[in-house]
């Protein structure tokens, strides 16, 4: 039980300074919405999410909760469906007047929603999706959106740094035609174009295809040097599958998704040397890192884990939203917990890095260039492609300003 006492370490010495400094108002459990896809082609990592955001509640709940009141999750499942996702977002917000919600895994299905949480003045933290859009759509002083995953321009400026850093000039992308395609392509040209490059060629599909071993062979004999994939977990994997089903050795990469379980599985296992961008990887010389794992194992026994950064991202969301809702002191309302968290007391040790300052007034993303790791396949676990990055993991990237990312 020594990881138990480790893990909520933080959150009692929290409870203990600033408890004594408030009392809180009303009675009963204070009630946080969890949304996310636990069925369907995205389910790993609403699961993963979820498992993560009930670690923390549980921890937090162990050593008092918010001043004796319990956190306790309203879950809903969106299916990755835009209508569905709707629909509990107005219901978690109307009608279970949750204190906050932490949610979303696809693009496309926070875009239809963003509106409910703004236009109600109600907090919602993003652990998983990952569209530029969702932070960009309402300027950051007037906004009740903050995300605690690395946004897609970070994610493809990082793998358009790699492409150069190799020497490679002839990219060939294969993008879904979701939402979250249409972003992360344009994202991808952008980047590319920065680096004065253009895409060698570019393929789009549809999700739920079942192979794309035809549209890599087409890659292959474009002449293109290395594959970047945009698209879920499932078809990520197929790219890989495609890739090996062809014998293609150019590089891979491809988004955080690529490191989903879905996409080992889809990929029938041939991930090998497969590239991805990432926030967090399994480290056993990381304390808290650790923790989180062992804790997170007792809850669930995946292997692989869905995804690992689903659920770091969503334990860390929930622990932020506890210090803000301290900071904020007596009052729990969307304009005080935003406040709170753009301005926070303390710094707050995470599983991802050591968040400083998370959020401010100017910008609601947790994550920064800087804080990204190039993430691979190493049998059936993720691993630091660089071995020098997993030796420097242990000094925590800080985020950067905006600015400087």
């Amino acid at each position: 039980m020594l990881y138990r006492v480790r893990s909520v370490l933080p959150t009692l010495l929290l409870a203990c300074s600033l408890g004594a400094q408030v009392h809180a108002q009303g009675s009963g459990p204070i009630k946080i919405g969890y949304i996310g896809p636990l069925t369907g082609g995205s389910a790993d990592m609403g699961t993963s999410g979820l498992i993560g955001a009930k670690v923390a509640v549980e921890e937090i709940n162990e050593v008092g909760g918010y001043l004796g009141r319990k956190l306790e999750l309203v879950i809903r499942d969106d299916k990755a469906d835009p209508d569905t996702g709707l629909k509990a977002s107005t219901e978690l917000v109307t009608a279970e007047k949750v204190t906050a919600t932490v949610g979303f895994c696809n693009t496309g299905v926070a875009v239809k929603s963003l509106d409910v949480f703004q236009n109600n003045k109600s907090i919602l933290v993003i652990p998983c999706a990952t569209g530029t859009v969702l932070t960009s759509k309402y300027a950051p002083a007037q906004s009740y959106i903050f995300r605690t995953s690395a946004r897609d321009q970070l994610q493809t400026q990082f793998i358009v740094n790699e492409i150069v850093k190799r020497g490679l000039t002839k990219p060939a992308l294969l993008v879904d035609s979701t939402g979250y395609g249409d972003a992360g392509l344009a994202d991808l040209q952008a980047a590319l174009a920065r680096a004065k490059l253009k895409p060698h060629a570019v393929i789009r599909f549809n999700v739920g295809v079942k192979s794309l071993d035809d549209e890599v062979r087409q890659l292959k004999a474009s002449g293109a040097d290395v594959l970047v994939g945009w698209t879920v977990g499932p078809e990520q994997g197929l790219i890989s599958a495609g890739r090996a089903a062809n014998n293609w050795k150019v590089p891979q990469l491809g988004s955080w998704t690529l490191s989903n379980a879905s996409a080992f599985t889809s990929a029938g296992g041939r991930m090998e040397g497969a590239l991805m961008v990432q926030t967090v990887l399994p480290n056993p010389w990381l304390e808290r890192n650790a923790a989180f794992l062992r804790a997170y194992g007792k809850a669930s026994h995946e292997d692989p884990i869905g995804s690992m950064m689903a659920a770091a991202q969503t334990y860390d969301a929930i622990q932020l939203l506890l210090r803000a809702m301290f900071d904020a002191r007596h009052d729990l309302s969307g304009p005080a917990l935003k406040a709170a968290l753009e301005d926070p007391s303390a710094t707050y040790r995470g599983v991802v890095t050591t968040y400083e300052r998370a959020f401010s007034p100017t910008d609601h993303d947790a994550i920064s260039e800087n804080m990204l790791w190039l993430g691979t396949w190493h049998g059936h676990e993720r691993d630091y492609f660089y071995k020098d990055d997993e030796r420097k993991a242990t000094v925590i990237r800080r985020k950067q300003s905006a600015a400087a990312s």
